[in-house]
């Protein structure tokens, strides 16, 4: 499989310092910040530092470091933020591709929490 990254998408600007954001979280290999069109109370939006397009992408060629980085920032978030397991929860959503509604070919993790979000999907 290929993936083709487009340096020019927004999330790539961002980390080149070119469009500002409200960092949430910033490591080595991460950077998480709010969203500007929240959906929840919490919404926040953890990307890798690496030109990766979806999670499959970041899953089969992130380096363990990447991998490991990226997750401890995403717990790191949900203490930071308040939404961890234990204070109600959060929903993890990432899009991939046509059919998952990806709108930046960045791969990125939405945080969101602070209130009921109801079901995922509508049933068929």
């Amino acid at each position: 499989m290929s993936y083709a990254y487009d340096d020019q998408n927004i999330f790539a600007k961002i980390l080149r310092g070119e469009i500002p954001n409200k960092t949430v979280l910033e490591t080595e290999h991460t950077l998480a910040f709010e969203d500007i069109q929240p959906q929840a109370p919490v919404h926040v939006l953890v990307i890798p530092r690496g030109a990766y397009v979806s999670y499959d992408h970041f899953a089969a060629e992130a380096s363990d470091a990447e991998i490991v980085d990226f997750n401890r920032a995403v717990a790191e978030i949900c203490r930071q933020t308040g939404v961890q397991l234990g204070n109600g929860g959060f929903r993890a959503i990432t899009n991939a591709g046509e059919n998952g509604v990806q709108e930046v070919p960045h791969f990125h993790l939405h945080i969101m929490g602070g209130r009921p979000l109801g079901r995922m999907l509508q049933k068929m």
